[in-house]
């Protein structure tokens, strides 16, 4: 049954490093992406994420000498996980799978190429105040309601699911169509402010 024209379809980094064979692999990240695009049917709109960051990215280990990927380092910002080296600009680990229907999307959002800052969530940068644009873009299309998928489920995706149900829209996780990296308990710890949140997860 296609959805409301007030809900958007939001597609979370579903690119190569993300995907088994890149740098920031997420297990099975590439499984989930049949379905994604089955349900892009579905949606009057439909909105895709891009990690987009420049060489020696502040949030890379690289970039911290003696600290390994990872780890927790502690930024302006508040606490920031080191990451590998991944979704540099330009790259080919940046791009999309292939296999994502990408001319379904009718945005695409980049995210965390701000040097000094990472951004997990499609609505903000990690200092919860830097804004991607996005939230005006779903408040223009009159955009109520949220459906996301993709990867990170206990990154990207719930930073951006809280964030949402901060801005005040309805919100739903696709639990089947997103995966996990689950560091140190990460995912557990995710879904549960998820649901503290109202984020119905399906």
């Amino acid at each position: 049954m296609p959805a409301a024209q007030d809900t958007a379809l939001l597609v979370i980094d579903v690119q190569n490093d993300f995907c088994p064979g890149g740098a920031l692999a997420v297990a099975e990240g590439d499984q989930i992406i049949t379905g994604i695009n089955t349900l892009m049917d579905s949606f009057g709109c439909v909105i895709l994420t891009q990690d987009w960051h420049p060489a020696g990215h502040s949030s890379f280990a690289s970039s911290h000498p003696g600290k390994a990927a990872f780890e927790l380092t502690e930024m302006p910002y508040g606490p920031q996980v080191l990451w590998p080296d991944h979704c540099t600009i330009g790259s080919q680990g940046a791009a999309f799978h292939p296999a994502l229907r990408t001319d379904a999307a009718q945005m695409i959002v980049r995210k965390g190429f701000r040097a000094p800052i990472d951004s997990y969530s499609a609505f903000f940068e990690n200092d919860h105040s830097t804004a991607t644009g996005l939230h005006g873009y779903l408040q223009e299309r009159g955009i109520r309601s949220l459906v996301l998928t993709g990867l990170a489920t206990d990154f990207c995706v719930a930073y951006s699911a809280l964030d949402a149900a901060r801005l005040g829209y309805s919100v739903e996780l696709r639990e089947s169509l997103c995966r996990a990296i689950d560091l140190d308990g990460s995912l557990a710890s995710a879904k549960s402010q998820m649901r503290e949140a109202g984020v119905k997860i399906s």
